[in-house]
């Protein structure tokens, strides 16, 4: 199974808008491969949430957060590893103290450059983006949580994979602002990414479990990893597709995959017609399949 060609610049674009007092977001616009980029700004720092892909898009973000923060310190995180949140971090070297949980640190050590070549055969303009790309340590590794007080913003990044990578970091921002990642889009499919031999370490029960806690906790505000900023529904949203899924790939067991693919996947755009990315209905699919 192959991703089709990505045929628009996977360009960060736009001033950041508000969507709640000090955190700022620059909208992915629904472009593929661009992501929404956070930027949390405290009375005494200022952090910045994911890079775009390449390190023209994270001195675009850069620029961005220097121009908000007037000064004051940065710090940068990723919510995972994966090129288009975390390869413009580069840009930030000796310009932000950057900060990663452990998986996500050892995720990129070990999948990092499968992820680059694998991502440049996507199409010309991916491999644009990640010429001269260097992969960067963290500053700062954390086990579990860690808390930055910005001065009047209280943020806490939690480590909450594997779901969707074994390293994912959800960033809760003031008990009510939260920061997804790829957990959860608005109006797509959930990105699924099983590709070996680079990667097969996507976690459907784990990313279920994820999001019902997540809920649970009612976040006003909900930045996903691609799509609009949304509200609690949204993982509620995404929960139901995945459990629907696994339920019916469980179901289906004993049949033929790629018929029992088709069906399900049929059912899924018939259940929600207006989400983007069909083609990643299959991978979690064949992720969810007892025999998989």
């Amino acid at each position: 199974m192959t991703l089709p060609d990505v045929t628009e610049k996977p360009a960060v674009r736009g001033e950041p808008t508000e969507v709640a007092d000090g955190v700022h977001v620059i909208a992915d616009n629904r472009v593929p491969l661009v992501p929404n980029v956070g930027i949390v700004v405290g009375d005494r720092a200022a952090l910045v949430i994911d890079t775009g892909i390449g390190p023209r898009n994270g001195e675009y973000v850069l620029g961005q957060a220097r121009r908000l923060a007037g000064g004051r310190p940065l710090f940068l995180t990723t919510t995972h590893f994966h090129p288009e949140h975390g390869f413009g971090a580069q840009a930030f070297r000796g310009e932000a103290t950057i900060i990663y949980n452990r998986a996500q640190r050892d995720e990129l050590r070990r999948k990092g450059p499968g992820y680059v070549e694998m991502f440049k055969g996507l199409g010309p303009h991916i491999a644009t983006a990640l010429d001269g790309v260097e992969l960067v340590e963290p500053d700062v590794v954390y086990d579990g949580e860690a808390e930055l007080d910005l001065g009047g913003r209280q943020v806490t990044l939690a480590s909450a994979g594997p779901a969707h990578t074994i390293g994912d970091q959800t960033v809760l921002i003031d008990g009510r602002v939260l920061f997804t990642g790829d957990l959860a889009e608005t109006r797509m499919f959930a990105i699924t990414p099983h590709f070996p031999p680079h990667d097969a370490d996507v976690d459907i029960d784990g990313w279920i479990a994820l999001l019902e806690k997540l809920a649970a906790r009612r976040p006003e505000i909900v930045v996903p990893g691609h799509g609009e900023v949304s509200d609690v529904t949204l993982l509620h949203d995404v929960r139901d597709y995945l459990d629907f899924v696994r339920s019916e790939a469980q179901r289906s067991q004993g049949r033929d995959l790629a018929a029992a693919t088709a069906e399900i996947s049929a059912a899924a755009r018939n259940r929600w017609p207006d989400w983007a990315n069909p083609e990643w209905i299959d991978f979690a699919v064949r992720i969810c399949s007892p025999a998989q």
